[in-house]
């Protein structure tokens, strides 16, 4: 009776990708972009938070060598999708980075992150609970030894115009707006840290169910404090230059303006 072929009776398979090439040209990044994957991720209160993330994986390859195994970098995702698995974090990143450079047994590699996170907030006059969702971005480097983390948020907010407050007898204009907030630095920090900079340099924070006297209380907080697009940037730049865990920053702000067609943009780097 004849048994089905089991793989040690297989013929070899070439590995092309290990194969040599004459060229002589480093790669500085070859890899996958833009993989759609679950995993779990845990902030300040440890609790894994299940999210689908977008994924980017890169390595370095040496100017001998042919290609790189594609294949491992996805399995490196699935290892931290199946149940069991400890959930990612931003402290966790550089151990991530470290295993993929280990296994392409690489000279660098780069690993970036995109996915949404939920902050369950309570309104501030009747307490209802609800979920807000903002993006977290995350990006870890590790090249010839040297680890560089990056860290961002894009968080929505209400700003309210100082210029309509000044010169209007019955009200001000206000709009949502996008404070996004990119940091550098090894030092240990966590996610919620960005969010509430960003929400406390606003006119208002959000949130995702308001009954009316939360309303009239979101209403009258934006208007006793009126932000231009300039005071957003300055007001968290100035937060974190102050902040010695952060090499560098970047700071964001795009307001889409209620009474033009157009937005108002505003950006402070240092240092990233």
């Amino acid at each position: 009776m004849n048994r089905p072929e089991q793989p040690d009776d297989m013929m070899p398979i070439p590995d092309v990708q290990s194969g040599r090439d004459g060229r002589r040209l480093a790669i500085d990044q070859v890899g996958i972009r833009g993989l759609r994957y679950p995993l779990a991720f845990a902030d300040h209160d440890g609790v894994a938070q299940g999210t689908i993330a977008v994924a980017n994986v890169y390595v370095a390859l040496p100017e001998d060598r042919k290609g790189t195994h594609m294949s491992r970098l996805v399995m490196l995702l699935e290892e931290r999708a199946v149940a069991g698995a400890p959930p990612l974090s931003v402290a966790g990143l550089r151990k991530f980075v470290e295993d993929l450079v280990a296994r392409l047994d690489a000279p660098g590699g780069k690993i970036e992150l995109a996915f949404p996170f939920f902050v369950r907030k309570s309104a501030p006059v009747s307490g209802i609970a609800s979920l807000l969702d903002y993006e977290v971005r995350l990006a870890a480097e590790l090249t010839e030894g040297r680890y560089v983390r990056t860290v961002g948020v894009a968080v929505p907010v209400t700003s309210l115009c100082p210029c309509s407050k000044e010169v209007s007898e019955y009200g001000a204009h206000n709009q949502r707006s996008t404070v996004t907030i990119t940091v550098r630095g090894d030092a240990p920090m966590f996610v919620h840290e960005l969010l509430r900079i960003a929400e406390e340099e606003a006119s208002s924070e959000l949130y995702g169910v308001l009954k009316r006297a939360d309303e009239k209380y979101v209403t009258e907080r934006a208007y006793d404090n009126p932000r231009f697009v300039e005071d957003l940037v300055r007001g968290v730049a100035q937060r974190l230059g102050a902040d010695p865990r952060f090499a560098g920053f970047c700071v964001e702000a795009e307001n889409f303006e209620s009474i033009h067609n157009h937005s108002a943009y505003a950006r402070i780097a240092r240092g990233l």
